[in-house]
């Protein structure tokens, strides 16, 4: 299985969107701060995550989750989660 995650910092609030095929693991490296990504912004939280089969899938979702239409979809879906 592949995983598109949403991360949030509660550091700073700002959102993490990216893919993985352990997400257990990625996840513990980002709040570890092994990734330069994100490595001055932990600790994170698990916002979101979405299995698909096919790597393919998993990426074509991760892209849109990036896109402005991808953030109102999120920010939709996750009122409680934005600040303002």
């Amino acid at each position: 299985m592949f995983y598109t995650h949403v991360l949030q910092s509660r550091k700073d609030s700002k959102l993490y969107i990216g893919c993985t095929e352990n997400l257990k693991v990625r996840f513990e490296k980002h709040n570890a701060g092994y990734s330069t990504a994100t490595s001055k912004r932990g600790p994170f939280t698990l916002l979101y995550y979405e299995a698909c089969r096919d790597k393919k899938d998993v990426l074509r979702r991760e892209g849109y989750l990036k896109t402005t239409y991808g953030g109102r979809y999120l920010k939709g879906r996750f009122k409680s989660c934005f600040r303002g």
